[in-house]
């Protein structure tokens, strides 16, 4: 298993979504929130991603399909 840190940007409808419970339940990746900020309209979280690399993979393929951006950052 292989830990992945990414900061997943959030704008207008995407705020709306539960798109961390959709990557825990639908991929088979644990999630872990390091930090966050979300105001009105738009927000931020940077998060720890644990699973087999085809599945985070997959997960953040999936973000990107919604219209959410994918940063990968340096693990912690």
């Amino acid at each position: 298993m292989a830990r992945t840190t990414v900061r997943l940007t959030f704008r207008g409808d995407t705020l709306n979504d539960p798109i961390i419970y959709r990557l825990g339940k639908d991929f088979k990746v644990v999630t872990n929130i390091r930090r966050a900020d979300v105001a009105e309209g738009s927000g931020w979280v940077e998060l720890d991603m644990d699973g087999a690399k085809g599945e985070v993979d997959r997960a953040l393929e999936y973000c990107r399909s919604r219209g959410i951006g994918v940063q990968l950052l340096e693990p912690q």
